[in-house]
């Protein structure tokens, strides 16, 4: 049992390890076009399917982190009918 414990240790590491690629790969300046935020959204998907299986909190909160970066950027354009720039 032990050695399933430590890669099951191992595994969360590599998952951390990971999501902070993926997060560094996030950033707007990165994703501008729809390939990018195609491959990042595949990239969330399939991070989100391995985390399934971790018992760590910090690849769970990784994950929400991540599945954030796909909602889009919202921005407020008027404010009682007045155009806000």
């Amino acid at each position: 049992m032990g050695k399933l414990a430590t890669i099951d240790v191992a595994l969360d590491e590599m998952l951390v390890n990971l999501a902070a690629i993926v997060l560094r790969l996030s950033k707007p300046d990165v994703t501008r076009t729809p390939e990018a935020r195609r491959a990042l959204a595949q990239s969330v998907h399939q991070y989100a399917v391995c985390a399934a299986r971790s018992n760590d909190p910090r690849v769970h909160e990784l994950k929400s982190q991540l599945e954030e970066t796909l909602k889009p950027a919202l921005r407020i354009v008027a404010i009682d009918g007045v155009k806000v720039s």
